[in-house]
């Protein structure tokens, strides 16, 4: 069956760049976009390769293999590098990003138990949105306890060996039940204090 629509330029690879693509598109350090623009040139290199079936192929628009083809022959591998964006540099340093993590995680302010954004703020010197985009880029919650309770009660080990004991080793015709208060819900103390 004949093509119909705009004629393509025939994309052909040298040696060197199809060794390059293939090492972009398999290599797990390569970013995701590099390697989806890796594959994309490869699939358009194959004899009668039409764009439409690369798109379909690689799960992606029909416009993305048509731009990024364009591109990888106007301007070869170079092409498919991200360029530099627009707009002002980032002012936040990776020391700094560093800094806020690795405090988030491994320490607490003096007089609250978890930090806020205006505490880490006031530390770090940075401001609060800051803060928040750093928390968010990397899913931190110090707000939310990640971490479970253990009881101060001095006869807390022999009470849970005991406890366990039961399950482990129940006693001949026993039945062994457990009601949680709260399931799936650590009680840190008890909702209605008047009840057994």
């Amino acid at each position: 069956m004949p093509r119909t629509g705009r004629p393509m330029a025939e994309l052909v690879l040298s040696a060197d760049e199809r060794a390059q693509l293939e090492r972009w598109a398999r290599r797990a350090k390569s970013s995701q976009v590099l390697a989806l623009r890796s594959r994309i040139i490869l699939g358009c290199a194959e004899p009668g390769a039409m764009s439409k079936d690369v798109a379909a192929k690689l799960g992606c628009g029909e416009s993305t293999v048509g731009k990024w083809r364009r591109r990888f022959l106007r301007e070869r591998l170079d092409g498919l590098v991200d360029e530099d964006r627009p707009g002002r540099p980032s002012s936040v340093s990776l020391d700094q990003v560093e800094d806020v993590i690795v405090a988030t995680l491994e320490s607490k302010p003096a007089d609250a138990t978890h930090w806020s954004q205006s505490s880490m703020a006031k530390r770090t010197g940075l401001s609060r949105s800051t803060i928040g985009r750093i928390w968010r880029d990397f899913g931190l919650k110090p707000h939310r306890v990640d971490g479970f309770k253990v009881s101060t009660d001095p006869l807390f080990v022999e009470r849970v060996v005991d406890v366990v004991g039961l399950y482990h080793n129940p006693p001949e015709r026993a039945v062994v039940l457990c009601v949680d208060e709260k399931s799936q819900i650590q009680a840190l103390d008890r909702s209605q204090p008047v009840l057994p």
